[in-house]
């Protein structure tokens, strides 16, 4: 750790930064329970924790967008009062959001010198910024034009923006909520050796992340949350994933899961020249084949808004297709509706489950029999049957291990996890011969998503066919037979779980053809 209290961009270092007995109180919710949290200059310290569990509340108090209800915060030693972000960046503290505050329209000067005085008065000062910006990119490796606009940036190059905007800013403590969440693992090997290059200079770093791998790779100590109370703070070196994953949960935790073989039969999805537009007008598939046979899980990594989602909608009949066709086992539906293909055997988990995949004002027993209603089990002529939707209900949640008051309970009452396994319950429930599964552990807690991963190996045996579409590459390797990777609306290569690589499908994810991409075997 450098002697020098001066980093090298000429702000003061903050040598310690301590939380004490930090409490914060919402309607009916203690989000924060008298937590004490610190890091040093020179360290990266990690903050653990399931959604929910007070991580994002401190990290928004020690930012200034929200006020504790008790307990102090301290620089230095100093007891300071933090009542805006604007009062946390002139102590030196900046945050680093997991969804990039930046205007796409703007260059990258432009975006750095937002908000910020002009050192000439009313006049732009765009050279001067250009030059700190290039002098901070030389310093910490994040190569960059500040002339050029954001929207034609890359996603990695984006995240550096960001930094570079934190420490034009005087940033000496940054907050850094999921960093790594839309990078390839190329990109977040390069952010962690600028994160280490930071630390050597005597920056204190607090890295917010649900990924182990990385938290034990970047980090000096760890600290986790539970249910709004410090469960424990360890070095890193003492620490492994199951050990975090345990007092993240308060339980054992299946990380590796068994995937006994299971014969593999004929392609029941076929995906042929698929192409679509986006919601902007722009294309967002360009010629997408793929298929996923009886008894496999395909997965599809990407990084995020590389036509995932455009895919989905356009299998499911959610999104008119613009050329190629969609087969379930040999039957031509493109264009067809979901109201035929739930016939047909294909079930959904959509990607935003709030928005396509519940109705948050309806009741838990409502929202479970949405798209079957209509069917005589539930109806006769126009009279639903509560007796038997009561009893199915009550099935599918003791079943699927849904946490709810009751049937009655409105969906939006249930925290996410629990959301997602009432989705899980509906689809899977039909006994889906082919099954979409967009994102079904995003933003749920590391326990769901053990549930959730074993439920689709479940299905697996069965002998469903199951597209896995995921951002999570740990995700996408835990559970899949083979492995596509899209990029830019096209299929880069399809490669056996067995033979691929973290390297192989990063460079695959930047749009890095190889020659040696195994394709689709039968």
């Amino acid at each position: 750790m450098p002697n020098a209290k001066l980093l090298p961009t000429g702000q003061a270092r903050i040598e310690h930064m301590e939380m004490r007995g930090i409490v914060k109180r919402f309607p009916g919710v203690l989000a924060a329970d008298h937590i004490n949290f610190d890091v040093r200059a020179g360290e990266v310290h990690a903050l653990l924790g399931e959604n929910g569990a007070g991580k994002s509340t401190l990290m928004k108090i020690l930012y200034g967008l929200y006020q504790q209800n008790e307990g102090d915060i301290f620089l230095n030693g100093e007891r300071v009062f933090i009542k805006s972000p604007a009062d946390a960046i002139a102590l030196g503290i900046g945050m680093i959001h997991q969804h990039f505050m930046l205007v796409p329209s703007l260059t990258v000067a432009e975006n750095v010198a937002l908000g910020l005085k002009s050192s000439r008065g009313l006049l732009l000062d765009l050279d001067v910024v250009t030059n700190r910006i290039n002098d901070l990119a030389k310093t910490y490796g994040l190569h960059i034009d500040p002339s050029a606009p954001v929207w034609q940036l890359a996603v990695g190059e984006r995240q550096r923006v960001e930094i570079i905007k934190a420490l034009y800013r005087g940033a000496a403590l940054l907050i850094l909520d999921e960093p790594t969440a839309v990078l390839t693992p190329q990109e977040v090997d390069d952010l962690f050796v600028t994160f280490n290059q930071m630390v050597d200079d005597g920056h204190a770093l607090i890295f917010i992340s649900h990924k182990l791998h990385e938290v034990l790779a970047i980090s000096h100590r760890i600290s986790v949350l539970r249910d709004g109370k410090h469960v424990g703070t360890v070095p890193t070196r003492e620490a492994t994933k199951q050990s975090l994953a345990r007092m993240m949960v308060g339980r054992e935790v299946l990380l590796q899961y068994d995937r006994p073989p299971v014969e593999v039969g004929p392609p029941r999805l076929q995906v042929t020249d698929a192409r679509a537009a986006s919601d902007q007008g722009t294309e967002a598939l360009r010629g997408v084949s793929l298929d996923v046979r009886a008894g496999e899980i395909l997965g599809l990594a990407g990084v995020s808004g590389n036509g995932q989602r455009e895919l989905a909608e356009v299998i499911f009949g959610l999104r008119p297709m613009t050329g190629g066709t969609i087969n379930i086992e040999g039957r031509d539906v493109t264009g067809q509706p979901a109201s035929i293909l739930n016939t047909m055997g294909m079930s959904y988990i959509p990607e935003e489950r709030m928005v396509d995949g519940v109705i948050k004002d309806f009741t838990v027993a409502e929202n479970l029999i949405l798209q079957d209603h209509g069917l005589p089990v539930y109806s006769r002529n126009i009279f639903l049957r509560p007796g038997a939707i009561a009893q199915r209900c009550a099935e599918l949640i003791q079943n699927f291990n849904i946490r709810t008051p009751s049937q009655e309970t409105p969906i939006k009452s249930l925290s996410g996890g629990n959301i997602q396994k009432l989705v899980l319950a509906r689809e899977l429930a039909r006994a889906p011969r082919v099954l979409i599964a967009a994102q079904p552990t995003r933003g749920v807690d590391i326990g769901a998503t053990e549930y959730i991963h074993q439920r689709l190996l479940d299905q697996r045996a069965k002998g469903t066919a199951t597209l896995l579409i995921s951002e999570d590459l740990d995700e996408i390797m835990a559970l899949s037979d083979r492995i596509a990777v899209i990029y830019e609306g096209e299929i880069m290569g399809v490669v056996d779980r067995a033979n691929a690589s973290i390297e192989q499908l990063g460079l695959l994810m930047a749009g890095v053809r190889q020659e040696t991409t195994a394709e689709q075997s039968a």
